[in-house]
C-alpha cells in the first residue's frame, strides 16, 4: 500500500462513513507497518516535496533531493531553540514560506512546564490529519477488546482561550486546536466517543465551573457513559477529587433541576438549563452512593455503571496519578493513551490490555520521518553536532525507524509536515520490539529532565521511584502524598536534592524524618551515592507543602493561558521556573535534612 493511498482511505473513511470501520484501519495500519521502511522513504519524499520550496530547507542546499541521505547530508539536527528565530517570524506575520511550502495559520502552545513558559510550535492541516489518523487507529484496536456501542464519553476536556500572535495567527494549546477543529467532532461521533458535554461546557471561559458541568453532565447521563476520559491521568484524577467536594451540591442540583449559583457565566447557565431537569430519584440513588462509599473506593462504576474502561495519557509524570486512579475505578481497565508531543504524533497505543505501566506504542510510519539517537555508551558510529554555534560535540549517529534494536535506549528525532526538520524531541525511549517491521516504544523519560550536582544523573522516573517509596511510610498513617515536585539548591555548598510534597493531613515528625531519610536512600544512582558518600553532595532536603499549593501552581499555568487538558505537574523544577519555585517556597511548612550518609 503506498503513502498516498493509505492516506485517502483514511480521509474518504472519516467523511463518508457515520460509524467508523475498525477492520479497515486496522487492515490498513498492518499494510503500512509491514512495509514501514518504504512509507518512511515515501513519507520524507512527501515532506520534501512539500515544503522542499521554504526558506529554511533552501538554505540547506537540498536543490529538491528528496532521498533520505542527501536530507541527513544537509539538515543538521536541531532543538526548539535553533527553529525559534524562524517560527517568531512566522507568528509575526512574515508572509514568506519560511518553513513550510503553504503558509502556516495557526500556532500551537506548549504546556511550558518542562521550561517554564509555553514553547510557539507551528500547527496546520496536515498534523491535524496525523491526530486524527493516531485517534482512529488507537481506537479500532481499542474497541476490539472493548466495544463500545452508542454510549457517551464523560470527557474532561477544556479549550483554553485562543488569541492572535503579532502577525495575526490563531495560537492556542495543542489541545485547543485539536479540540476546536471540525474535523474533530466528526471523528468522535465515527468513534462513538461523543462527549455527554456540550460545546459551552467544553469551550467555556472558566476551568473550575466547566469541571463543576462536566461532572453534573456525568450524572445526568449515567446510564449511558460507557468511557471516562482525560488527555492526562491527572485530569480524571483532578476531577473526581473535585467530585469529593462538591458532590452534596450536584445531588442538589439534580434534585431542584436548578443550576448553583456558583456557575456564573450565562453560556454555562444557558447550555445546562436545556439538560437539567428536577429528578429527585436520580439525586437519592447518587445521595445514597457516595454516602455509603468507603473512602471514595470504587467511586467511578458505582457512579456509572455501564463505563467499560478509563482513557487518558498515563505514563511518564502521569504514573503517579495511578495509584489514586485506580482507588476511584476499582476494578475497570486502565487504558493508557497514545504517544505524542505539542510538536507531534509518534505511536499508537495497539495492546490496551496491557497496563498503563507497560504500555507501549506503535510507531505509524506515515505521520512522520522519525530517526533515533542511540543513547549507549559504545554506540558504533558518531557525528558533530553543533554546541553554541559550533561543531564542537560528538554523538551516536542516528538510525532510522526500522534499524532501532529490541532494549535498546534511545533519544527521539522527528520530521513534521508541520515545518520541523530533525527535531530533538528530548525524548528518551525504549524499544520493547516490533510491530510486523515498525518498532514499538516504552516512554522512558525526558532527556532534560533530570537532578545532577557532580555525577549523579537521576530522571523523573527515578524521582517518582524514590517517592513511591518513601511514601508508603505515610501509606501506615492512612495519608497519601498527593503530588510531588523537586529542584537542585545549589545556594548551599555543596548542594543537594530538595523534594516537594503535599500531604492530605498530619503527619508526626519522626514519620516524615524517616521518609526523608528513606527518600534519599531511594535514588540509587551510583553517581549518586558515590557523591553523597563523599559529601560532594548534600543531604537531601523534604519540604512539605500547605495542602492547596500544588493547585496554585496549576491556577498559575491556566492564567498563562494554558488548559487543563495539558498540564502536566512540573516534576523538576529548574532555574527557568522561578514562579513555580517561588510558590513551592512560600507554601513550606515543615522542612526535614536526611541523616541517611
Amino acid at each position: 500500500m503506498t503513502l498516498k493511498s493509505a492516506s485517502s482511505v483514511s480521509v474518504t473513511m472519516l467523511k463518508k462513513m457515520e460509524i467508523l470501520d475498525v477492520d479497515k484501519v486496522i487492515e490498513e495500519f498492518e499494510a503500512m507497518t509491514k512495509d514501514a521502511e518504504n512509507v518512511q522513504r515515501e513519507t520524507l519524499k512527501k515532506i520534501l516535496e512539500e515544503n522542499g520550496c521554504s526558506e529554511y530547507l533552501q538554505n540547506l542546499g537540498l536543490n529538491g533531493r528528496t532521498d533520505p541521505e542527501s536530507f541527513k547530508a544537509c539538515v543538521p539536527l536541531v532543538t526548539h531553540k535553533d527553529l525559534e528565530p524562524y517560527i517568531q517570524r512566522i507568528a509575526d506575520g512574515a508572509s514568506s514560506s519560511i518553513l513550510t511550502g503553504k503558509p502556516i495559520t495557526t500556532i500551537s502552545l506548549s504546556s511550558g512546564t518542562t521550561q517554564g513558559k509555553p514553547k510557539f510550535v507551528p500547527f496546520n492541516d496536515e498534523l491535524m490529519e496525523t491526530t486524527l489518523q493516531i485517534y482512529r487507529t488507537s481506537y479500532a484496536f481499542r474497541n476490539r477488546e472493548f466495544p463500545i456501542e452508542n454510549g457517551k464519553a464523560l470527557q474532561f476536556i477544556y479549550s483554553s482561550k485562543q488569541s492572535e500572535t503579532k502577525g495575526g495567527l490563531i495560537a492556542g494549546t495543542a489541545t485547543t486546536n485539536v479540540f476546536r477543529n471540525s474535523q474533530f467532532k466528526n471523528a468522535m461521533i465515527a468513534m462513538q466517543s461523543q462527549c455527554c458535554s456540550p460545546d459551552e461546557v467544553i469551550f467555556g471561559p472558566d476551568f473550575h465551573q466547566s469541571l463543576y458541568c462536566h461532572l453534573l453532565c456525568g450524572l445526568i447521563f449515567r446510564e449511558e457513559i460507557q468511557l471516562v476520559s482525560s488527555t492526562f491521568a491527572h485530569g480524571i484524577v483532578h476531577a473526581f477529587r473535585t467530585f469529593e467536594q462538591v458532590w452534596e451540591e450536584l445531588c442538589a442540583d439534580i434534585r431542584e433541576g436548578v443550576l448553583t449559583s456558583r456557575i456564573s457565566f450565562p453560556s454555562y447557565r444557558s447550555a445546562m438549563a436545556k439538560l437539567l431537569k428536577p429528578n429527585p430519584e436520580l439525586a437519592d440513588l447518587i445521595h445514597k452512593k457516595c454516602s455509603e462509599l468507603s473512602n471514595w473506593y470504587g467511586l467511578i462504576p458505582e457512579l456509572f455503571p455501564n463505563v467499560k474502561y478509563m482513557y487518558g495519557i498515563m505514563t511518564g509524570s502521569m504514573e503517579p496519578y495511578l495509584k489514586k486512579l485506580r482507588h476511584y475505578a476499582r476494578d475497570l481497565p486502565l487504558i493508557s493513551a497514545d504517544y505524542g508531543s505539542s510538536e507531534g504524533w509518534i505511536g499508537a497505543n495497539i495492546n490496551p490490555t496491557l497496563p498503563p505501566e507497560s504500555a507501549t506504542y506503535a510507531v505509524l510510519p506515515n505521520i512522520g520521518y522519525f530517526e533515533f539517537i542511540p543513547l549507549k555508551e559504545n554506540a558504533e558510529e558518531h557525528v558533530e553536532v553543533k554546541v553554541n554555534d559550533s561543531f564542537l560535540s560528538m554523538e551516536p549517529k542516528p538510525v532510522g525507524l526500522t534499524e532501532v534494536k529490541v532494549g535498546e535506549e534511545y533519544e527521539i528525532i522527528i520530521t513534521s509536515f508541520a515545518g520541523l526538520y530533525r527535531y530533538r524531541l528530548g525524548d528518551v525511549v525504549k524499544v520493547t520490539g516490533f510491530h510486523n517491521s515498525s518498532p514499538e516504544l516504552k516512554f522512558v523519560c525526558r532527556r532534560n529532565l533530570i537532578l545532577t550536582i557532580n555525577i549523579d544523573k537521576n530522571t523523573e522516573k527515578d524521582l517518582q521511584l524514590a517517592v513511591e517509596q518513601a511514601a508508603k511510610l505515610n501509606a501506615e498513617e492512612k495519608l497519601e502524598v498527593l503530588d510531588f515536585s523537586s529542584h537542585v539548591d545549589l545556594s548551599t555548598d555543596p548542594g543537594h536534592y530538595v523534594i516537594f510534597w503535599e500531604i492530605n493531613g498530619e503527619v508526626g515528625d519522626e514519620v516524615l524524618k524517616e521518609c526523608c531519610n528513606c527518600l534519599d536512600r531511594s535514588f540509587v544512582d551510583a553517581g549518586y551515592v558515590s557523591s553523597r558518600k563523599v559529601n560532594a553532595i548534600g543531604p537531601l532536603e523534604l519540604r512539605v507543602v500547605r495542602r492547596g499549593t500544588f493547585q496554585k501552581i496549576l491556577d498559575h499555568y491556566l492564567g498563562l493561558g494554558a488548559a487543563l487538558s495539558q498540564f502536566k505537574t512540573p516534576r523538576c523544577v529548574g532555574p527557568t521556573n522561578n514562579k513555580v519555585l517561588q510558590i513551592l517556597c512560600e507554601n513550606v511548612t515543615k522542612s526535614y535534612f536526611s541523616t541517611a550518609f
